[in-house]
């Protein structure tokens, strides 16, 4: 066992030096004095009511520093009942004192903080005036005939002379196509005009607010969600955080915004100057075309042209500017954009760290992984929905690609660390390497148990892991991160995203369309885009998604198309029916310059609607001209070989990978999701001396046996169903030869009585037990039935091979995760399928094994409320299921716990023949 430590911290050392290095010629260099903690998964820190203080802010971070978090996030919400006389008012002086304090203590243990910029979600608060508050279009239509007079006070709503809503706007449309500009003629929003020679319908076009106010807002944060379309409305938001800040320059680590949840803005005062602006035309002439609720081809063009300049105004005057406001304070900027109304790309890159999210629970055909129906809800961590924050990173040259991980994973208190794994490794797979979990309440000591908790599973608090079982995921997590933020992504394919394909369509006649995680069956299953993605990745091709903005910065240099983040073999254009003008010119030039630039069918119109028939002869012209060099392709695969771009073949065993590069040394990242064991050679593209395999759980390494055919080379893995691996071809890696084994026998049932001790949990230890037969501990006594901590199984067995040099322990079902030790030597811990370890030879005679077995909190909590106990005394929307109904454990059956066994010992060779290659 001490062998096994000195490879591991041999590993660790050579992991952090090669993440630090990247990092650190990447990032800012006060980086350099962290430590590197941003391979750590960080989380979410939920302060409730600000309700903090210095001494439980100190306890709070040392157990998360314990468990092995490298950060957190503030985010300031809503608060506890009977705690009212601690809340503390956002950005009040006492409220900058605990920040403060914060920095402080995180500093000293190594940590690094993030803040969300405001309360709740989304971004507003009492700042945020009706000027500035979320801006929805609002009309109201007259129709006059011709010599008919229309003389009343326009009002959105009649007798509302007060309304918020602001006449913006009079204009008149004539059924002989005159248009009139009445806005003039209005004095304190009375009108007397005559309709002349023409029957008219007149729009009143208002400045409307959505009334909608901040979610889940803190003490000090309740107001006006902001106009996320103007710059005057976030220089105005930002201007108290400017004020507050002063002085915590280059203390805060990133400021955050969550997922864009401004519900009806599709508006702001100055829009249709900002039309004008970006797309080159008066939207005032074309009204009725805009608001038409029907389905055709001109006024699909004008919604085109207006979802796009709502994409404009979200990343020119909000993102971008929010990105440099944070820069100028010595901050990284954090981005949720999906379900922003723009492209979801071009928003993600607008900052320093993009991040994605995930909701609810992904199938899985690993064995043994429970995922049981009652406890979950179906997810949709779809991996082409993922790429998109990715893919923003990788072109834009982010290090980092961040998650908000594991939201509503399983109800309340019913998440098992096994059941995270296979969650966070397709985040990491899809080119997420700097997971956030979420999350973690802040709950002072005096908190009974639970403690504070936030409405939205899974809680990752110290008193909900009495051993400490979350220290196992979150080490992992920390080891694959260290893998996957080294080097750079090592993707070979760019997809085209047609977004124009998505606004130049109907789509209810919405003015805005939001491409919301929650939504992909509406937006992006149903497209070539999605089909190509998926089948490419599918075929093991490694691709990122481009956007027109960023293929109008690509270069062709040294055979490459060359972006700000790196450089790509291939841009693939799926089939779509829109591509702008300067888009199709862009790629023509790239592909005569000798880039590889593959159009699976030609698109065939402009978007919008300015001048688009001009632009649409322009543009068939150049296709008809490059007929020849942009001709749509049959074989991909065969024209991608062209361009020296081959598949990953090892997907055809069922693994997944994601490979990335350092300084021309590959490493591989490698999962197994499916339902049986992979134990053969896998192919990796390219001929290497040598290859390495580092189990990313435990970080044991060793050199792989290779073979080498043409241009691959062949790795022998042993993977079981659940199980991780990263290849490495960079030398020195490991001074040792991988152990793979091989099952030599039967394997024998440990059968007898086993000591069953309760050790540590509540609400209180039930009485030890001896057991012949396994099984759920919950069926011993009433206690054991609302037990929710750790216990000892202990149990005494003959050797049954003296032959046998090395074992494979298997414990069967784990509910939910184990310490396993060998005749008093700890051997490692079980937290994740498959259950098993191999725990080399056995004594002669009799043997021990020891486990210390942990389960869930869900038994204890439903004891709670069976006993009429009350936890749930918070605001707001206190504690809902994973449904959003009512919380009541008290409809539980009480969760299997303990060792169900049955546990075996497989006699296994240890293959350490010295590879020569």
């Amino acid at each position: 066992m001490l062998y096994r430590s000195i490879i591991k911290f041999t590993l660790t050392i050579f992991l952090f030096s090669l993440s630090t290095d990247f990092l650190y010629t990447q990032q800012d260099n006060n980086l350099k004095s962290k430590k590197n903690n941003v391979t750590q998964p960080w989380t979410r820190w939920w302060w409730m009511g600000s309700a903090v203080d210095s001494i439980n802010l100190k306890r709070n971070l040392i157990d998360l520093k314990k468990v092995g978090f490298g950060g957190v996030e503030i985010a300031p919400i809503y608060g506890v009942k009977g705690e009212e006389q601690n809340f503390i008012d956002f950005l009040s002086p006492k409220w900058l004192r605990m920040l403060d304090y914060t920095i402080f203590i995180a500093d000293s243990l190594n940590m690094q903080v993030d803040l969300t910029l405001g309360t709740g979600w989304p971004y507003g608060g009492p700042q945020v005036t009706t000027e500035f508050a979320a801006t929805s279009l609002k009309t109201k239509t007259y129709t006059i005939n011709e010599g008919q007079s229309l003389a009343k006070h326009i009002l959105l709503k009649e007798g509302e002379e007060n309304s918020t809503e602001q006449l913006k706007y009079l204009l008149a449309y004539g059924n002989k196509g005159t248009y009139l500009n009445l806005t003039h003629l209005l004095k304190d929003n009375y009108i007397n005009w005559k309709a002349k020679r023409e029957d008219f319908t007149i729009y009143a076009i208002f400045i409307g607010k959505t009334g909608q106010k901040v979610k889940r807002a803190a003490p000090g944060g309740d107001g006006f969600t902001l106009d996320h379309f103007s710059k005057d409305a976030l220089n105005t938001y930002l201007k108290p955080f400017t004020n507050a800040l002063n002085g915590y320059e280059g203390k805060i680590r990133a400021v955050f915004n969550d997922s864009f949840e401004v519900y009806g803005s599709n508006f702001t005062p100055d829009f249709f100057d900002n039309f004008m602006k970006y797309r080159g035309y008066d939207l005032k002439m074309y009204l009725p075309l805009l608001l038409s609720k029907e389905y055709n081809e001109i006024s699909n063009r004008v919604k085109s042209d207006y979802r796009e300049t709502i994409s404009d105004l979200l990343l020119f005057d909000f993102n971008r500017p929010w990105t440099t406001w944070a820069h100028d304070k010595g901050y990284k900027s954090r981005l949720q954009a999906h379900g922003s109304p723009g492209n979801l790309i071009d928003l993600y890159a607008s900052a320093d760290i993009p991040e994605s999210e995930t909701f609810g629970a992904m199938p899985y055909d690993i064995p043994g992984l429970r995922r049981e129906k009652e406890d979950s809800r179906p997810g949709d961590a779809d991996p082409v929905m993922i790429k998109f924050s990715s893919s923003a990173a990788h072109i834009s040259g982010k290090p980092l690609t961040s998650s908000e991980t594991f939201t509503w994973l399983r109800d309340h208190f019913k998440t098992a660390v096994s059941q995270c794994k296979p969650e966070v490794e397709d985040l990491f797979i899809n080119g997420v390497n700097h997971v956030f979990l979420h999350g973690t309440t802040y709950s002072p000591q005096r908190a009974q148990w639970p403690g504070w908790k936030f409405y939205a599973s899974v809680n990752f608090n110290s008193n909900l892991a009495p051993t400490g079982d979350h220290k196992e995921l979150l080490s992992y997590i920390t080891n694959c991160q260290s893998f996957l933020q080294a080097g750079r992504p090592d993707n070979d394919i760019l997809l085209y995203w047609p977004v124009y394909d998505v606004w130049n369509s109907h789509l209810g006649a919405s003015l805005s369309y939001p491409f919301k995680i929650h939504s992909l069956k509406e937006w992006l299953y149903d497209t070539s885009f999605y089909k190509s993605a998926k089948s490419l990745m599918e075929s093991g091709y490694g691709l990122d998604f481009i956007s027109d903005a960023f293929i109008k910065e690509a270069k062709f240099e040294n055979g490459a198309i060359v972006l700000p983040g790196g450089s790509y073999k291939s841009l693939i254009i799926p089939d779509c029916q829109y591509m702008p003008l300067v888009t199709l010119e862009k790629l023509i030039a790239l592909k005569k310059e000798g880039a590889s630039i593959i159009f699976k069918n030609l698109p065939t119109s402009v978007p919008g609607f300015n001048d688009y028939k001009t632009q649409n002869a322009r543009f068939s012209q150049l296709m008809e001209v490059n007929k020849a060099l942009i001709n749509p392709i049959e074989k991909l695969e065969l024209n991608l070989s062209k361009a020296n771009v081959f598949p990953e073949k090892l997907m055809n065993t069922g693994l997944k990978y994601i490979r990335r590069d350092i300084d021309g040394d590959k490493t591989y990242y490698l999962i197994n999701h499916t339902s049986t064991e992979v134990n053969k050679f896998v192919p990796i593209n390219g001929r290497y001396q040598e290859v390495y395999i580092i189990d990313p759980n435990t970080l044991v390494n060793g050199r792989a046996k290779i073979k080498k055919e043409k241009s691959l080379t062949w790795v022998k893995v042993q993977m079981k169903p659940g199980e991780s691996l990263v290849l490495s071809t960079k030398k020195g890696v490991s001074n040792r030869d991988w152990e793979y084994y091989k099952v030599i026998g039967q394997p024998y049932e440990i059968f007898g009585d086993w000591n069953l001790t309760f050790l540590k949990g509540g609400p209180t230890l039930p009485q030890n037990n001896k057991i012949s037969v396994l099984g759920s501990w919950t069926e011993l006594s009433k206690k054991a039935e609302s037990f929710s901590g750790s216990a000892k199984y202990e149990i005494a067995f003959d050797n049954p091979d003296l032959e046998v040099e090395h074992w494979l322990l298997n414990l069967g079902d784990v509910r939910e995760s184990a310490k396993v030790w060998i005749n008093d030597i700890y051997v490692g811990a079980l937290w994740a399928n498959p259950f098993a370890i191999s725990v080399g030879p056995l004594k002669r005679g009799k043997n021990t094994i020891t486990l210390e077995v942990t389960n869930l909190p869900a038994n204890r909590i439903r004891k709670k409320e069976l006993m009429g106990e009350e936890w749930k005394v918070f605001y707001e929307i206190n504690m809902v299921n994973m449904n959003y109904k009512k919380f009541d454990a008290t409809k539980w059956q009480p969760m299997p716990s303990g060792l169900l066994g049955p546990v075996t010992l497989t006699p296994i060779k240890i293959n350490k023949t010295t590879f020569k290659h």
